[in-house]
């Protein structure tokens, strides 16, 4: 059985990584998968709406591909999260933001997106989405379990996000 090479968390935090930032947990090095034109396009329309309403003076910040710390030894990097009322102070956060979106890619595993929406969840992100641009479908992530949504609301600045918003 092969074994993999563990780092610690100050070498990952001072890393690049040549293709796509990599996520940590316990000294093991987590690869993303590479997005594809459909998330790409996905990522930015949502990036889109929240800088939208940051411009009307919204207390919201959006942030793409951003390291977060959820726990010592737990680095997650949703692929946008919303900060509000403040921007974060720390580069790499160790808050939790209002909102965690997580944009499905083909190559994703189903398993390894629900534990990373249920870290989120657990770590007291408020809003936690998964957004799958290939079916046109939203899902919200709640203490329920993953479930397909027809919007994401954000009740404290009554917002509503629509697939049509999102979806070209």
């Amino acid at each position: 059985m092969a074994t993999k090479a563990l780092i610690s968390e100050e070498e990952y935090l001072r890393t690049s990584y040549p293709d796509l930032d990599c996520e940590y947990r316990n000294g093991e090095i987590l690869e993303r998968t590479l997005p594809d034109y459909r998330h790409a396009r996905t990522q930015k329309r949502l990036i889109v709406i929240f800088d939208r309403l940051e411009a009307l003076r919204v207390p919201l910040f959006v942030c793409p591909e951003l390291r977060l710390r959820l726990a010592k030894g737990l680095y997650r990097i949703p692929d946008v999260c919303v900060f509000s009322p403040e921007q974060p102070s720390e580069s790499v956060p160790s808050t939790p933001p209002l909102i965690a979106i997580e944009i499905s890619s083909p190559d994703d595993r189903l398993t390894r997106i629900r534990e990373k929406l249920e870290e989120y969840r657990q770590w007291g992100v408020p809003y936690v989405w998964l957004v799958d641009p290939h079916s046109r479908r939203l899902y919200g992530c709640t203490s329920a379990g993953l479930s397909e949504v027809p919007s994401f609301r954000v009740a404290e600045f009554d917002l509503e996000i629509t697939a049509p918003e999102i979806f070209d």
